[in-house]
């Protein structure tokens, strides 16, 4: 009985040993514990924070949407931006964790139990309590640290980057929606200029001045004119839809979306464009990944000093009635491995980062030559439709219809000239959104926004074919 009182009593006392030695095991350090990972997560947010919190409150307007509310929705609710953010949060969890050392380990080792003769039972059993550390050479728990306090630098680039790409996805979905409503403006003026030019061709059939053939060829028109707009109709709440997806709706709420898509400003140089992409996420982040490789290196180098264990305890002996402290270390010998495979990786990957880097870079110069090239072609057929094509396609459209209702023309040319205007007003709409979609994706490369200058001087209202 006395034994086994002794036994509960080095139990007891070993584990409350045990218990104190790891501050995260009772209950009031656990919440210590999570109030700083809570305290860490909120004192390193993600770069857009303040800007999430000042659009937190925005939600999809029922009427007139703007470019502003579609991005701060998009911000706030896109799920892959969520992703990141949460993968962003993750990483500063592992950043905690990589830095702690070691539990301690207990041991509890019964022997000679349960034997024959004298060795039956507990009566000659010898019982070894024992706690035991492992101690870690070479820092290694700092350099773990360091290389995931470097990958949760990285997932905050990766999230960067991330963001970027949404909104910029998200202001071309715009582009294309402010276009599609213009197109349908487009449309319904020409459907309404082929009903008058349809009820002018039958009063001119009717007076005997035109074939019958003439009211063919304009129901015919109207016909064309009519199904197309109905297109654009379905094309246009498509692309409502398409906008409203990237803050996780499946049907878009908003009417109309508002925006300036005939606002266009010079471009910049080339060469001062060049000198901003420096900002660019997929340049910016190779600093930070090549600084977790060189960590990485550093961490696999020290794993060649062997750690050892330390351990301590009482031996109980019931035959005797005796009690004893035992003493131990545990070292490895690094005979076959060196850990020189790891350490040779890690040099590899640092190379490799080395010339990932620069693809990066060749990749994002090539992407920008390109899409710079788009906008400035964009850019100058802007002009020039403005300057002359546009206008010349109207008064064409205008002249033909006076000409046909003085008899001095048939109504082919008619048709023709509303072809003409019809597809010039088209092109302008794509040139303009093909302009805003590389100026997008400009400012996506460089992080900023490229207006440096006034807008080029708009065009008339007869430029724009609103005149009736």
């Amino acid at each position: 009985m006395r034994n086994r009182e002794c036994m509960l009593l080095y139990l007891f006392v070993v584990l409350l040993f045990a218990g104190c030695s790891d501050p995260y095991t009772t209950g009031i350090n656990r919440e210590t514990t999570q109030d700083v990972i809570g305290s860490r997560l909120k004192s390193a947010p993600s770069p857009d924070s303040r800007f999430e919190d000042e659009m937190a409150a925005v939600t999809e307007p029922n009427g007139i949407l703007t470019l502003r509310e579609a991005l701060a929705l998009t911000l706030v609710n896109n799920p892959e931006l969520k992703v990141f953010s949460l993968e962003t949060r993750a990483a500063e969890a592992r950043a905690l964790q990589a830095g702690l050392w070691p539990n301690p380990e207990l041991e509890i080792e019964v022997e000679d139990v349960g034997g024959s003769g004298a060795r039956s039972g507990f009566d000659a059993a010898e019982t070894t309590i024992q706690l035991s550390q492992l101690i870690e050479f070479g820092n290694k728990a700092q350099k773990r640290k360091n290389v995931a306090s470097v990958e949760k630098d990285l997932s905050g680039w990766d999230y960067e980057a991330k963001r970027l790409e949404v909104l910029t996805e998200a202001s071309k979905a715009f582009v294309e929606l402010l276009a599609m409503q213009e197109k349908t403006k487009l449309l319904r003026e020409l459907v309404d200029i082929s009903e008058r030019s349809l009820g002018s061709v039958s009063h001119r059939v009717a007076a005997g001045k035109d074939s019958p053939l003439e009211k063919t060829k304009a129901s015919v028109a109207l016909s064309s004119v009519r199904l197309e707009y109905n297109q654009v109709l379905q094309e246009l709440e498509k692309a409502r839809n398409v906008t409203a997806s990237f803050w996780g709706s499946e049907r878009s709420r908003f009417m109309r979306a508002e925006g300036q898509l005939e606002t266009v400003s010079d471009i910049p140089e080339s060469d001062a464009l060049r000198q901003m992409l420096v900002q660019n996420p997929q340049l910016a982040r190779w600093e930070k990944e090549i600084a977790r490789d060189k960590a990485a290196l550093e961490l696999e180098n020290s794993k060649t000093q062997p750690d050892i264990a330390i351990g301590a305890g009482v031996k109980r002996f019931n035959e005797f009635d005796d009690n004893a402290f035992v003493f131990g270390v545990s070292i490895p010998l690094p005979i076959s491995d060196r850990n020189q495979g790891a350490r040779m990786e890690a040099t590899v990957n640092l190379s490799k980062s080395y010339e990932e880097r620069r693809a990066a870079r060749i990749e994002v110069m090539n992407r920008f030559n390109q899409i710079f090239t788009e906008l400035s072609v964009s850019f100058n057929k802007i002009k020039e439709l403005r300057a002359s094509i546009l206008p010349g396609a109207r008064d064409v459209f205008d002249a033909s219809q006076i000409a046909y209702a003085e008899g001095k023309i048939d109504y082919l040319n008619v048709l023709d000239a509303q072809r003409t205007y019809f597809v010039s007003q088209t092109e302008y709409l794509e040139t303009l959104v093909a302009y805003h979609k590389a100026k997008t994706d400009i400012e996506g490369l460089v992080g900023q926004t490229i207006d440096k200058t006034e807008p080029i001087q708009q065009p008339s209202q007869k430029e724009h074919g609103n005149e009736k």
